[in-house]
């Protein structure tokens, strides 16, 4: 399994959020699109997800930043297995990192976050993608 990058973008209107990537000449991942989320196809291995700020907000416990001010995102990187998760997440903490959210198992999906030393929000998953329940 190759590394994949899947950023995370809190957007106003998610509609016309499609619209602008899709006059731009984007494609979207119809398997991830629901009316909370889509997923912007950029390269082979790498994805932004634009979300609903209201859909953004539950993955963090920090106030959405104000982009007129601030540039932040949720950065995400997929690893090989559960493992490989738990290795990465060990590996933060001796290097001074700090696990910022509950682990969170969903079966098909295993998910740990940290922050690192400037206080940037890391997750980093393994998703069996065969088990993927159906987006309603």
């Amino acid at each position: 399994m190759e590394t994949k990058i899947f950023l995370n973008l809190a957007v106003k209107d998610l509609n016309k959020s499609i619209a602008f990537f899709t006059q731009l000449g984007f494609s979207f991942n119809s398997k991830f699109t629901n009316e909370q989320g889509t997923c912007l196809v950029i390269g082979k291995n790498i994805n932004a997800m634009l979300l609903t700020k209201e859909f953004y907000q539950t993955f963090t416990n920090k106030q959405i930043c104000n982009t007129a001010t601030t540039n932040e995102v949720i950065i995400s990187i997929s690893v090989e297995g559960r493992d490989k998760v738990d290795e990465m997440m060990d590996k933060v903490i001796k290097a001074g990192g700090s696990e910022y959210m509950k682990t969170q198992d969903y079966d098909w999906m295993y998910n740990r976050t940290f922050l690192d030393l400037d206080g940037h929000q890391w997750e980093v998953f393994y998703m069996n993608e065969s088990k993927i329940p159906e987006m309603k």
